[in-house]
């Protein structure tokens, strides 16, 4: 496999593993709303995701980090293209950093409902916009020949985009309402599983209605079986959840992001940004990216580096495993 080709398959890995995680943390985020009846509850629901979120953000950075040192005219087209979204998504994970650091700083009740405000708010946009901006990227925008963006905002909010972003906002607020059932007790167990069957039979339809359009617009053999396996993950975790196999519900959620994300990855191969203007205009993993010498440098590095995170992350999820309840919180009303 030339170097290219294995770093255009890192990146995607990279950002499976992001969606993966990231996915049920901002499906927190979102249930703070839509599943907390109380400031007890919604104090659970965070603290599910507490040990952890910033650690599902390293993915991220990675991805970012990794894309511009492997493919730079990708990175460059697509983060002066996507300009607008990208810093929306920026702006929206550093304000709920914020707000999960500083929702417990004071007690009252004001200060603590504008900051959960603001953790609904900027987990649900950035789910919706990662949605429209990979949308863009599989389906091509407006490339030319310098290999430039030359479209505008409005040509991002296509509808096969827009659907796109509303696939990700409902999987991944069903990825996290089955991380909930997975990780509390109590009633707010119960009605995790029960809101999460719901939320997942429109997860069903948006994503196979999505999926279909992808694989009929740019599918081949091997992304329908990532298809068909995507879509038999999210029925099976529709089963578990029903059965109350949070764990098996849990996995196979996770199962049909992978499915999913990767989909996407196979119809995208050999572009990395399509041009809808002239095909021969479209960045590939060929012209978009560094000289060989870095990308054999930067696997090397990936060598000894990646490991060291799997298995510091690994051991955070094992460390805080168990699952927690209202009856776990301190009395204090920080």
């Amino acid at each position: 496999m030339e170097l290219h080709t294995l770093w255009f398959v890192l990146i995607a890995v990279l950002w499976i593993g992001y969606f993966f995680l990231e996915g049920f943390d901002f499906g927190i985020g979102i249930l703070t709303r839509l599943l907390a009846r109380d400031r007890a509850e919604k104090r659970v629901l965070i603290n599910t995701i507490g040990p952890v979120w910033d650690g599902n953000e390293v993915w991220l950075l990675t991805a970012g980090g990794a894309t511009f040192a492997a493919f730079p005219e990708w990175y460059a087209t697509l983060f002066s293209g996507f300009y607008v979204p990208l810093l929306a998504i920026l702006i929206c994970l550093i304000i709920r950093g914020v707000a999960f650091e500083y929702r417990s700083k004071r007690p009252e009740e004001r200060w603590q409902r504008n900051w959960d405000a603001a953790i609904f708010w900027t987990s649900l946009v950035p789910a919706f916009l990662w949605g429209v901006a990979f949308g863009n990227i599989v389906r091509g925008v407006k490339i030319d020949s310098d290999f430039e963006y030359v479209g505008g905002l409005g040509d991002l909010l296509n509808p096969y985009a827009l659907l796109g972003g509303l696939v990700t906002l409902t999987l991944f607020t069903f990825h996290g309402a089955v991380f909930a059932a997975l990780k509390t007790v109590g009633d707010i167990r119960g009605r995790a599983r029960r809101l999460a069957q719901r939320v997942g039979l429109v997860t069903a339809v948006l994503a196979l209605a999505f999926l279909l359009w992808t694989q009929a617009d740019k599918g081949d053999g091997t992304s329908l079986v990532a298809l068909v396996a995507a879509a038999a993950a999210l029925v099976a975790a529709l089963v578990a959840n029903r059965a109350g196999r949070e764990g098996w519900a849990f996995t196979l959620s996770g199962v049909t992001i992978v499915a999913a994300v990767a989909m996407l990855f196979l119809t995208l191969f050999p572009n990395v940004m399509p041009s809808t203007l002239n095909a021969d205009w479209s960045l590939t993993v060929t012209n978009a990216s560094s000289s060989p010498y870095t990308l054999k440098i930067m696997t090397w590095l990936s060598v000894i580096a990646l490991p060291v995170v799997l298995l510091y992350q690994g051991w955070t999820y094992w460390v805080f495993r168990k699952r927690i309840g209202t009856q776990h919180l301190a009395d204090s009303a920080h």
